[in-house]
């Protein structure tokens, strides 16, 4: 992994301790139910939230929102708060656990199946008895008389991780290792639903038994996402994973850590003759002086200059784009980059 990566990645976290941004009134609250409503969005969930807050705290469903995917966001939001308990008492990993965090997750939405191989409830938790395949064209996931195995091979692991870790301040391999455990459940598939809404709680689950903020996977990057599950799955190397999760944790972290100095400012709506002084986000900085030495590069050639993926340094010019401070000049096979002149 990048060193570069690291380095921003603890600057990040720093900064966002430094700030005090977790110490505020409700803030661990609303920060769980914006994990849980970009994880049921990732699924499908139109739920807001505002939304999601009216529906927790208050009890208020929210009008031309189905049944369905409002109890996917209450089940979700059972489970968390079990899997905090859970972490709170250092509780080790097995099967009946995460069998019991997945009966919760699917409460409301799974349903039973009659299969040659038997039945199983999906609302109960059940490993599946049944092959899955990963998308329209998708190789299948593992042969499903495999993975009680492999499963109990996974909580032996992170058993042995965890304990390792508990009592050590490594951040980054406390991160990676809830990293690694999302992607290797989400590789295992063991249920026949709620397979990525599991594995971003098992994730979360790490990471707020070892005290660290944890990662939010923002529904606007679900592609970006689902492509390095797919990089690491292809390539054989949780590096893929790995580092994208890094990328979007530092990604919503900058935007958590400007949204606060917005707050706090005396003048939020200043404006500088400099827009660069408006980034939080060192790759966006880095982008901003290539583009004004050079407009003419394609993504792959940025992406080297500023150390990101092409995927990050699409989003970032789009961002730049959107902010009005870049605007495309031609076609977006012939055209370039300009800076606005902001003067």
């Amino acid at each position: 992994m990048k060193e570069e990566l690291k380095k921003r990645f603890l600057a990040a976290l720093k900064e966002y301790h430094s700030l005090g941004i977790a110490e505020q009134i409700d803030y661990q609250k609303f920060y769980l139910y914006s994990i849980i409503t970009h994880s049921t969005a990732i699924e499908g969930s139109t739920v807001t939230e505002i939304e999601n807050q009216l529906l927790f705290d208050e009890g208020i469903t929210a009008k031309g929102r189905s049944l369905q995917e409002q109890m996917m966001n209450l089940d979700l939001k059972a489970a968390y708060e079990h899997s905090m308990q859970l972490a709170h008492q250092h509780t080790d990993f097995s099967i009946d656990m995460l069998k019991e965090l997945s009966a919760i997750v699917m409460k409301n939405t799974g349903a039973s199946y009659n299969t040659a191989q038997g039945s199983f409830d999906a609302s109960k938790g059940d490993l599946r008895l049944v092959g899955v395949t990963a998308g329209i064209g998708g190789r299948s996931y593992m042969n499903y008389q495999k993975v009680p195995a492999k499963l109990a091979e996974l909580c032996q692991l992170l058993n042995q991780r965890r304990q390792t870790l508990l009592n050590g301040t490594d951040i980054i391999e406390q991160y990676l290792l809830s990293f690694d455990a999302h992607y290797q459940l989400v590789t295992i598939h063991p249920w026949v639903d709620g397979n990525g809404r599991m594995s971003r709680l098992v994730m979360n689950h790490l990471q707020y038994e070892f005290g660290l903020v944890p990662v939010k996977i923002v529904k606007e990057d679900k592609a970006e996402y689902i492509q390095a599950l797919v990089d690491s799955r292809e390539q054989e190397s949780l590096e893929p994973f790995r580092e994208f999760m890094m990328e979007e944790h530092v990604r919503n972290i900058c935007k958590e850590i400007e949204e606060y100095k917005k707050s706090q400012a005396d003048d939020p709506i200043k404006v500088t003759s400099d827009p660069i002084k408006s980034f939080s986000d060192p790759i966006k900085d880095r982008l901003y002086q290539a583009v004004l030495q050079d407009g003419t590069l394609n993504y792959a050639e940025y992406a080297a200059i500023v150390g990101a993926s092409e995927a990050t340094v699409k989003r970032r010019l789009g961002e730049l784009k959107k902010e009005g401070i870049i605007i495309r000049v031609g076609s977006n096979k012939t055209g370039h980059w300009e800076v606005v002149n902001r003067s």
